[in-house]
Formats: structure tokens, C-alpha cells, sequence
């Protein structure tokens, strides 16, 4: 369908939404309770998108909390930008918005204050040879030096743990030295994805969940509670059966597209409310979703992956918005509106997911239309879409319409012409 490029256009089509197979079903519209009374806001709820629709592509598959589907991206990129279009998102994560984006066809402005980020989704624009990751592999692991000081032992076997320190040594002086290339850079996303998790996949012992690192002292209980003692794994090998499982389905096309949006593409990981590096007027899309009062804690999660980056866990969360209270993150949050304002074009949108917190007694959509419509934005409405819960939202112990959320909620915004 052609792009959409007014409110009243956007409200029709999903007023009367029919699916990729133009399955039409019925979309729920009702008025949403603003905290500043803004009147004659409307919300559209539906199943906009599920895994099923257009299957995402095998190279978002990177272990990450937080995180939203593919296909929730996807349904506002093809809906209201053309190829070429910026594509931006201030809270970037694994890389969602970007990858798709890219796919698509879009050029892409990612940020995140989180060093972390970058890492998991710039190389996955710029993907090297699977021939080349190998070879890199088998030079890597030739020059290794014994090590005799195990500071991991309750993750990783001692032979496992020598092959990962020495890894790490090898991208830190690539990095120090700017010598670091794609190929080194795909090795350490993909090395950063197989750091801890629950299957033989994993360079680590059995623990859980798959996209955090719990604690020393909580590995030991679990290792003695499962009577479990880490086996060796070899991690060259494990790098590349991943590395092949990315990219099962991404074929000449899809590699060149994901290449030129790599080659045009800006990374900063500056604060989402300050952002010099980006135009006036530049930003067609944003699609993003921002961290949600305390509710995951990014740094403890990652400590594992900043040491293994060579990254400052305690630095890195003093930067990130962690608000312990719902004025202070609206506080935050209406500095990034006003940001966002001044990169969107006119005409341009924002997509701005948030989600039900603390057991649904707090629905941030309601706080955000306000925020937007401060900094000038016209708010087209908020998309509930309806969804059943993966089988990692179980693990955290969330069930259908008992705990948490099982819906998505997009708040709209467009910038006047």
C-alpha cells in the first residue's frame, strides 16, 4: 500500500486493518484518559502483527532484555517511510529498528548510552564471510597463551576460560591499536551473544535467563543445586555454528542491503535528550522503546559482557536513565521528546512503544501523549497491539493476563508540515 503521510490516513487504515493475507479483523477503538486531559485521544487495538506475519529474519536472533519483536518495527517502516528514508531509534538495545530499517531498505541513526549496544548491531550491517570469520578464528586461537589465573571457574571449564581471556586480549589490542575490522567485530558480537546461557550452545555452564549474566555467587548456588561442574567448550566452533544460524536466511539481497544502510550509517551513544550529531528536520521514523522505571537493571545484566568488552559496568550505569519514579522518567523522557522534535522532518512520526507497569497500574501512554504534545507533536493515537507471551516471557515467570503485559502499546506521534 502507498505510504501514509497524514493522521487521517494512519486512523483509516487501522480503523479498517486487514493483514499481509488481507485477513480483516475487528479493531476496538476507544478514548484514552490523558493525565493533562487532552481530549479526543483515540486508541486502536488489534493484532497489528504476530511472529507468524512475515517471519523475522534469522539475523536479529542475538540474545538481549528488553526487547520487542521485529515485526513491531517493521509494521511502522513499511506503513509510513519510503526507501531512503532516516530511520532512527534514541534507545537502540540489540538493534531491532536498525536491522529492520536496514532490510528494508532505510538508512539508519542508531544511539544508545550503553556501549553495548553498538556492539550488537553494527557488525550485523557490515557481515563479513563466513571463510573469513573462520580463518580469523584459527589465527586467533594460534598465538593463545596459557593463563593461570581462573577468575570464572563457576561459568567456564579452565581450557573454555583461557580460550575467551585470550580472545578478549586480542579485540582489546585490535581496538586500542584501530586496527579492529568487521571481521573482529562480527567475532565479538557474536562471542558477546554465547557468554552465558542454558544449552550447550552457550560457552558456559547451565544458567539462566540466556540474555544476562547473574552473579558470581548466585552461578555457585545453581552449579551446586544442579550438581553441575562447567564441561569444556570449544569456543571458536560454538562462534561459528552461531554465526551460521544468523545468517540462514539472509541471501545476496539481504546482505547488500544491510551493506549500504552499514555504509551510511551514524552510531553515537550519547544522551537520547542530546544529540548535536544529528540534523535539524533529518528523521522521517523514529521507532523506539525507553527503559521503564528500574524495571530492568542494563548494567548488572550485562556485567559479564562489559568485562568481556573491556567496558565499565558501574560507568556505564550512571549514565542510563534507571528512574525510580514516574515523574523523574517523565522528566527524562520530555527531554527526549523535545530532542525529538527538532531531528523529526515535518511530516515526519514517532512510534514510541511503552508498556504496563507495576501489575498494570501504571500505563505509561498515558503520560506520554502529554510529553509529546508539549514539544509540539500531533498525537495520531495509541496502537495497542495484541499479542500471546514468547516462550522467554514464561521463563521470567509472566503468563497470559496474570502478570505483566501481553499487549504492546505505540504511542503516535506525527510532526506538522
Amino acid at each position: 500500500m502507498p505510504v501514509i503521510t497524514d493522521i487521517s490516513g494512519l486512523s483509516k487504515h487501522l480503523k479498517n486493518y486487514s493483514d499481509a493475507d488481507n485477513q480483516q479483523s475487528e479493531t476496538e477503538i476507544s478514548n484514552i484518559a490523558c493525565v493533562s486531559g487532552i481530549p479526543g485521544i483515540n486508541s486502536f487495538k488489534n493484532s497489528f502483527w504476530t511472529a507468524r506475519q512475515r517471519q523475522a529474519s534469522s539475523i536479529h536472533e542475538v540474545s538481549y532484555r528488553a526487547c520487542f519483536k521485529p515485526q513491531l518495527p517493521r509494521f511502522f517502516i513499511d506503513l509510513l517511510t519510503d526507501p531512503g528514508d532516516y530511520v532512527y531509534d534514541p534507545f537502540t538495545g540489540r538493534g531491532t529498528t536498525i536491522i529492520e530499517a536496514a532490510l528494508l531498505g532505510r538508512k539508519v541513526i542508531s544511539n544508545d548510552i550503553n556501549p553495548l549496544s553498538r556492539i550488537l548491531c553494527e557488525s550485523r550491517l557490515l557481515i563479513p564471510g563466513i571463510d573469513e570469520t573462520q580463518k580469523r578464528l584459527l589465527d586467533i586461537e594460534s598465538e593463545r597463551e596459557t593463563i593461570s589465573d581462573f577468575c570464572l571457574p563457576m561459568f567456564y571449564h579452565p581450557e573454555t576460560e583461557s580460550e575467551i581471556v585470550n580472545l578478549k586480549n586480542y579485540l582489546e589490542r585490535r581496538r586500542v591499536n584501530k586496527t579492529e575490522d568487521n571481521i573482529d567485530r562480527w567475532i565479538r558480537m557474536t562471542a558477546t551473544n554465547r557468554l552465558t546461557g542454558h544449552s550447550p550452545g552457550f560457552f558456559s555452564v547451565y544458567t539462566l535467563p540466556p540474555n544476562q549474566a547473574v552473579s558470581k555467587e548466585s552461578q555457585i548456588k545453581i552449579n551446586e543445586k544442579r550438581g553441575q561442574i562447567p564441561e569444556y567448550r570449544d569456543t571458536s566452533a560454538l562462534i561459528l555454528k552461531k554465526s551460521r544460524r544468523l545468517l540462514k536466511n539472509i541471501g545476496v539481497n539481504e546482505k547488500e542491503l544491510l551493506l549500504n544502510a552499514g555504509k551510511s550509517s551514524v552510531f553515537l551513544t550519547s544522551d537520547a535528550g542530546n544529540t548535536p550529531e544529528i540534523a535539524d528536520n533529518s528523521i522521517k521514523l523514529t521507532v523506539t522503546s525507553p527503559p521503564f522505571l528500574n524495571i530492568v537493571q542494563y548494567a548488572k545484566d550485562n556485567w559479564l559482557r562489559c568485562w568481556f568488552n573491556s567496558l565499565d559496568e558501574k560507568e556505564i550505569a550512571k549514565k542510563i536513565t534507571m528512574s525510580a519514579t514516574l515523574s523523574s522518567w517523565c522528566v527524562a523522557m520530555d527531554a527526549v521528546f523535545k530532542e525529538l522534535y527538532r531531528v523529526t522532518k515535518p511530516g515526519g512520526w514517532v512510534a514510541f512503544e511503552v508498556g504496563e507497569v507495576r501489575n498494570g497500574k501504571i500505563r505509561l501512554d498515558e503520560h506520554v501523549v502529554p510529553l509529546g504534545v508539549s514539544q509540539g507533536f500531533e498525537c495520531a493515537g495509541v496502537l495497542i497491539n495484541e499479542q500471546n507471551f514468547t516462550k522467554t516471557s514464561n521463563i521470567w515467570g509472566i503468563s497470559n493476563k496474570k502478570r505483566g503485559t501481553n499487549t504492546n502499546r505505540v504511542v503516535i506521534f506525527r510532526k506538522n508540515e
